[in-house]
Formats: C-alpha cells, structure tokens, sequence
C-alpha cells in the first residue's frame, strides 16, 4: 500500500474482535453491502496506509496484504487489541502516525482524510482524534502519533480496559467529522438502516 508523497506516513489497527452481543453473535467484521464485508470496506478507506492489521479471528477473511493478529485474551476489549495491532506492526518499517478504526463504522471511510489533513496541518499533536458535530469523542476514529501511543500503552496491561485510559494525558486535536462518519452497527435496525447484509 503506497503513501502519496507529502502525506502522512501511517499504519491502520483496524478491530474486528468484539462478540457481537447484540447481533446475537453474528460477526458485524462479515456483514456484506454492495458485496463486500465490513472489514474490506474499513481497509478500503486507509488505501493510502503504509501497512495494515486487522485485530480479529483466524477465520475471518481479510483482503491480501493485510496483516492479522488477535488480542490476548480474545474478547479482552478495544484497548488489548489495539495493544496486539501495535505489536504486530513492529514487523513493518516504521511509521510516524497510527490510525485506528473499528470496523463496524460503514461510513468511516468519510473520517479518514480529514484525520489525514490534520496531521499534515498539526504535526506536533499527539494525535487527531474524531469528534462528532455534538462533541462526542471517537478513539476508535483516530490517528496517533506512534511514538506518543506506543508510549501510553508500555509495560501496561490493557486487558479489559477502555482506551481512553490509556490515551487521556496525550495532547489530542479534535476533528469534527460528520455523525454518520462514526455511526457503528450494533442492532439489526442498524443493519438494516445501512443496508447490510
């Protein structure tokens, strides 16, 4: 995956690992629109990334290219997998920025370029953080600075913890995105009203 020149050089930790509780177990990374699975949609968006990884099962299909890996224990929350993503992208060369994406957002690929321009417009940030038009944060739409996340996430234990825990004391500039932009699938309306299947 080529970065245009001049951009930001950036990873993706995209996660894919929760439980689908409220699907009943259905796995939201699988649920298809046009043809494609969520998860492919989610690495639509980064087409510009460096390198990417998916935090999710063995079985789940990924597109070539794409590294996987899953957090420890499974089903150990966003913050582990997004610790496990970090992990294996110590395989890659290193990138300057980290971006961070769940993968039940269908239209996140909205958010991506304009964390993007943030980062060329604010270098020195800790990180971008996506922020609704009614303020509400999004760590989960997200660019970091690798070296300021790597950072908060040494030698701790990120096992059922929340990941603004970790990313609470970094200097995070928000960026407005569009509410649809951070809208996830948790329900079958939801399923429904992004026209998945």
């Amino acid at each position: 995956m080529s970065t245009p020149t001049g951009a930001p050089v950036f990873h993706v930790v995209v996660l894919a690992g929760g439980r689908s509780s409220r699907l009943g177990g259905t796995p939201k990374a699988g649920l298809r629109r046009d043809g494609r699975t969520l998860v492919e949609l989610t690495v639509d968006a980064v087409q510009g990334a460096a390198g990417v990884v998916v935090v999710g099962p063995a079985d789940l299909a990924i597109p070539a290219g794409v590294l996987r890996t899953r957090e420890d224990p499974p089903f150990s929350g966003p913050a582990a997998g997004i610790a496990a993503g970090l992990a294996a992208l110590e395989a890659l060369s290193e990138a300057d920025w980290t971006m961070t994406l769940a993968c039940d957002m269908p239209e996140v690929a909205r958010a991506v370029p304009l964390l993007l321009a943030a980062a060329r417009a604010a270098p020195e940030a800790d990180g971008h953080i996506g922020v609704t038009p009614e303020g509400r944060r999004q760590p989960l739409v997200a660019l970091y600075r690798t070296e300021a996340l790597r950072a908060a996430y040494a030698d701790q234990d990120p096992t059922n913890r929340s990941v603004r825990s970790f990313t609470h004391d970094l200097l995070l500039q928000e960026v407005t995105v569009g509410e649809d932009a951070t809208a996830d699938v948790d329900t079958w309306d939801d399923v429904h009203t992004f026209r998945l299947s």
